[in-house]
């Protein structure tokens, strides 16, 4: 009875225990693929770019000066504000300069009166000449008599014009669009020639960079044209908090001569500045793209997964998920610059990587954002 038993239970457990082993088999066999997003890998042109420190400078700045002595009568603008070529700024009592301007025109009146005068003269003694009613020595009086007569009308109409001028300067206007600084003087105040400087201009857009480049790293430049030079560079700034600006810079200007000094070559950009963030005097982090381009493979940063080897990437490898080993050497843009580890044509996941593992079956898909130089 207990070998039949026995045999029983073998034979109806044999069969259940295959069946519980195939389970898993099959289960394993159901597991449907992770759909993952890719990138396909391509040689990219791009241009290695070093920092540098530069500083911001306005393309014009003006120091206001008072032109003429007197009394301030207005400020016509508030500190700080933007004002545009011509508008008024000082007003300096006029008066005094108009009782000049009068004084200047009564005196050239008087002046072109004397020359006519002097006209006549010399027109009679001309004249009675012929008879020998006068002699050549009275002639010859009455025509110094008319030079210097004309003589003083030229002086009294250049001091009709000076006065004019003076006048025109009690009116201190802008001579260029931008940004004024604060007004060092208040009305009430003398004002003149030897008082200074009233307040500053500077223009705001676009703006200039300059930055001092080594001359170890100005000969890296493949090209002795300095109009090509030009051409290549391009300037990218970065504030001290870290913030990009959004507008890249174009270089117009590297200098003629190496600055004994610092051994450095000065190279200038212009950079836009529509929104005014960019102010004179600043000093901001500049990146120069200043080597020929490059053909490299750039793999977008948010593939980059890192561990104690180092950092690697998913590629799709068939239809598994394979692991690729990168040695990167910096950024371009949002992408990482790869030197070893990955071929053109590679599929490298970027999308669906959080239950990824090395062999797991995968279904890909174009991702949205492909990598793109910077």
């Amino acid at each position: 009875m207990l070998f039949v038993t026995r045999h029983f239970i073998a034979t109806v457990l044999a069969p259940v225990l295959l069946f519980a082993v195939a389970i898993p088999s099959a289960q394993a066999q159901d597991v449907p693929p992770i759909r993952v997003g890719t990138v396909k890998m391509a040689l990219q042109p791009i241009n290695p770019a070093k920092s540098f420190v530069g500083r911001v400078e306005a393309r014009e700045h003006v120091d206001i000066r008072a032109r003429v002595t007197g009394f301030l009568e207005e400020v016509l603008f508030k500190d700080g504000q933007v004002v545009k070529e011509g508008d008024l700024l000082y007003r300096i009592e006029k008066a005094p300069f108009e009782s000049a301007l009068s004084r200047a025109k009564g005196a050239l009146d008087q002046a072109r009166g004397q020359s006519a005068f002097a006209d006549e003269q010399l027109a009679r003694a001309t004249e009675l000449m012929k008879t020998q009613a006068v002699s050549a020595a009275v002639r010859d009086q009455r025509l110094a008599e008319q030079l210097t007569a004309q003589g003083n009308v030229q002086i009294a109409e250049a001091n009709v014009q000076n006065s004019g001028i003076e006048l025109d300067y009690t009116e201190i206007k802008s001579p260029i669009s931008g940004l004024i600084g604060r007004t060092v003087v208040t009305k009430g105040n003398v004002v003149g020639p030897d008082h200074g400087v009233l307040t500053t201009i500077v223009s705001r857009d676009p703006m200039y960079v300059t930055i001092p480049v080594s001359q170890r790293e100005f000969l890296s430049l493949k090209s002795s044209d300095r109009g090509a030079v030009r051409d290549l560079l391009t300037a990218a700034i970065q504030f001290s908090d870290g913030s990009s600006y959004d507008h890249p810079g174009k270089i117009d200007f590297v200098d003629v001569s190496v600055n004994r000094a610092t051994d450095s070559v000065t190279v200038r950009a212009v950079v836009p500045n529509p929104d005014g963030r960019l102010i004179d005097g600043q000093l901001v982090k500049v990146s120069l793209a200043i080597e020929q381009p490059v053909e490299k493979i750039l793999v977008p940063k948010s593939a980059l997964i890192a561990d104690q080897q180092g950092i690697y990437v998913f590629v799709v490898d068939g239809d598994k998920a394979s692991v690729r080993r990168l040695k990167v050497a910096g950024q371009s843009g949002t992408s990482a610059i790869v030197e070893s580890g990955l071929s053109a044509d590679d599929q490298v996941i970027v999308e669906g990587m959080a239950a990824l593992r090395p062999g797991a079956t995968v279904s890909a898909y174009p991702a949205a954002t492909p990598a793109k130089a910077g």
